[in-house]
């Protein structure tokens, strides 16, 4: 098999004093992190601590911006002006980067996060927008749902889109996320979800809530840090797809 994948995490989801995840375990094992950029979670210690831990261990920094909806872990719907979306990307972003710069690397990409992932799949002004966000500060790949909005825009304004899947998260037969609030959501088998990642990256193809398999494309898939055992769920996707013989390594050189 000569497929590769790269592994992300959210991570730097705490807030002062408040912690969630094991952040150091799961960079030892991912190939790429999703820092929080303040908006949704994290601070600005937390997101100098996280680069300086990434850079240490090679691993590929992204932006992890999102709606302006600290009180609600940015999982809420926004109607929001599109010019105020665009400032608030550019803002987290730049943020990011001047963190990352001061630990000796640089922020390699973007991935939108909770709610305003969701949105784009279809909304094009929100999409737009946090496209707009990200290309006047720099020419960064953006990473969402195959088929979404926010990636064909992307292509559209020269950015590279990078398609994502998520390990422990159930599918729509239509190749959509289910919504967080309807049970079964959120998978936690290890073994099944090491099965259905194996399956994902060498076949191109996941099975939905429905019963029905539907095609999935992804250059890289997610591990939640927030998950119930994330770390245990990293590792076993990681040595899964290792055994199968799947390259794993940053989709940024």
């Amino acid at each position: 098999m000569s497929a590769a994948i790269d592994i992300n995490s959210d991570l730097g989801e705490g807030f002062g004093q408040w912690t969630m995840g094991d952040d150091l375990a799961m960079l030892d094992i991912v190939t790429s992190a999703n820092v929080a950029c303040g908006f949704h979670a994290g601070d600005p210690s937390t997101m100098r601590r996280l680069c300086e831990a990434a850079a240490a261990r090679s691993v590929t920094i992204g932006a992890h911006v999102s709606y302006p909806d600290l009180a609600g872990f940015g999982r809420r719907f926004i109607d929001i002006d599109s010019g105020e979306l665009r400032d608030a990307v550019s803002y987290q972003l730049s943020a990011l980067a001047g963190f990352a710069a001061a630990a000796g690397t640089y922020v390699c990409y973007v991935k939108p996060h909770g709610a305003l992932y969701n949105t784009i799949v279809h909304h094009d002004a929100q999409a737009q927008a946090v496209i707009d966000g990200v290309a006047c500060i720099a020419e960064l790949p953006i990473v969402g749902l195959a088929g979404s909005a926010v990636l064909r825009l992307a292509a559209a304004a020269g950015l590279r889109p990078v398609t994502e899947a998520f390990v422990d998260r159930a599918y729509n037969a239509d190749g959509t996320l289910v919504p967080r609030a309807q049970p079964g959501a959120v998978l936690h088998d290890v073994d099944e979800i090491t099965k259905r990642t194996v399956r994902m990256v060498a076949n191109g193809v996941v099975t939905a809530i429905d019963g029905q398999d539907v095609p999935i494309a992804a250059e890289s898939i997610c591990v939640h840090g927030d998950t119930p055992g994330a770390v245990a769920i990293a590792g076993a996707v990681r040595a899964a797809l290792q055994d199968a013989g799947v390259d794993v390594r940053p989709f940024m050189p």
